[in-house]
């Protein structure tokens, strides 16, 4: 992979690395909200809401716009589709290991 890409990935898996933002990510995966909208369910005070959304933005997960008054957000697919993209090559690795773990337990029987 280009360095570009490997530094991307690092800013989308820390960023989904908190909880907080995983469930701001589920609840854009609905639709575009207001931060107001995002806050709503937890217990953080706005402006917290707010430096997990800037994580966010900076990781190119949610994009921004601004409606009036209201700031609305979105989710931005690509970032996540590269990490799902690696996640599934990871996934290839450790399933060939492991068949490759299984024909040879059915050969050579288990100790």
């Amino acid at each position: 992979m280009v360095k570009g890409v490997n530094e991307r990935l690092d800013f989308v898996f820390a960023a989904l690395a908190d909880p907080t933002r995983r469930a701001i990510v589920a609840r854009l995966a609905h639709g575009e909200a207001s931060v107001s909208q995002l806050a709503a369910p937890f217990t953080v005070s706005l402006p917290a809401v707010t430096k997990h959304l800037s994580v966010l933005r900076r990781a190119g997960i949610v994009e921004d716009r601004k409606l009036g008054r209201v700031r609305l957000c979105r989710l931005a697919p690509d970032p996540l589709r590269q990490a799902e993209r690696w996640v599934a090559e990871q996934r290839l690795f450790w399933d060939q290991r492991m068949d490759g773990l299984a024909a040879h337990l059915e050969t050579n029987g288990t100790p």
